[in-house]
């Protein structure tokens, strides 16, 4: 029996180290974790979307924007990437989703501060390769630049200026529906970044 119970407080002493170990780890690893998950995979967005010649890392400098609170009480955040010269921002980009046909489309979006879109691009999607996957490429994503207001990014049938993918119009839809998005939380963002 009381081999039993030192084997049950050993067991149990090794297992409250290991866990107090483990957390502290995590607490630790947290932020540069975070950081890796933001370089690689909005990173390379940020590229395509912001303007060259910035002289920052919009990731360490990321803002995070308030932009109310949820059915429960929690307040939705929004991360702001901005692109900085000589200390002023010149730019900013950050991200917004729409339903496309197989799940989320997650696009990166850029903006100067007058509101002209200065990029788009696809960060993640589950379209169909070959057909709906083509909202990745730069044939679709740079007809939003230097487009600004509603009015202007809507699909070419909707009287815009969008042309969609050729058989994937609800690829090409949920697209535009992301930059709108992102184009109606432009006021608000940008009356918190600037």
């Amino acid at each position: 029996m009381r081999d039993l119970i030192k084997m049950v407080v050993v067991l149990t002493a090794i297992c409250g180290t290991s866990g107090l170990v483990l957390s502290y780890v995590n607490e630790a690893t947290k932020a540069p974790r975070e950081y890796q998950l933001l370089k690689f995979v909005k990173g390379p967005s940020l590229k395509v979307v912001l303007p060259e010649g910035y002289d920052n890392d919009p990731i360490t400098d990321k803002i995070q924007v308030k932009l109310g609170t949820d059915e429960k009480g929690q307040p939705i955040l929004k991360d702001v990437f901005p692109a900085k010269k000589d200390g002023k921002i010149v730019a900013f980009a950050y991200d917004a989703t729409a339903s496309g046909y197989h799940g989320p489309v997650s696009l990166m979006i850029g903006f100067a501060p007058d509101g002209t879109l200065t990029g788009v691009s696809v960060m993640t999607h589950s379209e169909t390769p070959g057909l709906g996957a083509r909202i990745t490429e730069p044939a679709f994503t740079r007809q939003f630049a230097k487009l600004k207001g509603l009015d202007q990014v809507k699909l070419s049938t909707q009287g815009g200026r969008i042309d969609a993918v050729s058989g994937a119009t609800i690829s090409s839809t949920a697209a535009v529906t992301a930059v709108q998005e992102a184009i109606k939380l432009f006021p608000k963002i940008k009356e918190e970044v600037l």
